[in-house]
């Protein structure tokens, strides 16, 4: 028996439960890999481009989803306060309202059971996963901040009892401690 055949096997049956043919509760599977992405994502990652990338569409398809989740109310876009030309998707609160529907559930419900070392060996194992394949592929997911080569932690002085903030390096901005659990899609893993 041949283990990495049998998980990645596994593996494809999951993904069933992601990539489905029409509507769940009104909404494509696309459409809901959006409003889960956007609930979760960094700043930086809530835009039209970002969403393109992640989902793995164009632009133009990603402008198709952030219209139709517009229209349910489900999202909302502003004008960037530093670039006019740029837009911010947020989730609206009925969006995430409505998160509690999603198909993906399901699979969370799943894996909460797990004891804790479980869950951190499950989730370990699909980064390694997922490194590989960018390494293959040379390209890169998106992941969590705290992970990312361009965060940079900028600790306080030893007589400065402020706590420790962080920096993108990458965006040149600062990011809140909050932020460090939010997905990025410039995401970029130690090597």
């Amino acid at each position: 028996m041949n283990l990495a055949r049998e998980s990645f096997e596994l593996l494809e049956q999951v993904a069933r439960i992601l990539w489905f043919e029409g509507t769940k509760h009104g909404l494509r599977d696309r459409e809901w890999m959006a409003l889960r992405f956007l609930s979760r994502a960094n700043r930086f990652s809530r835009t039209p481009s970002a969403l393109a990338s992640y989902v793995g569409t164009t632009r133009g398809t990603a402008s198709f989803i952030i219209g139709e989740l517009e229209r349910l109310g489900y999202l909302e876009r502003k004008r960037s306060a530093k670039d006019k030309r740029s837009v911010m998707l947020s989730v609206t609160q009925q969006g995430k309202k409505f998160l509690v529907r999603d198909p993906v559930n399901v699979l969370v419900d799943a894996i909460a059971v797990l004891d804790d070392d479980g869950k951190i060996r499950f989730r370990d194992t699909l980064r390694h996963v997922l490194d590989q394949s960018d390494a293959a592929e040379q390209r890169h997911h998106t992941d969590v901040c705290k992970r990312c080569i361009f965060l940079r932690e900028d600790r306080p002085t030893t007589d400065s009892k402020t706590t420790a903030e962080f920096t993108c390096r990458l965006f040149r901005a600062p990011i809140a401690e909050a932020e460090v659990e939010l997905l990025c899609t410039s995401f970029e893993h130690h090597r």
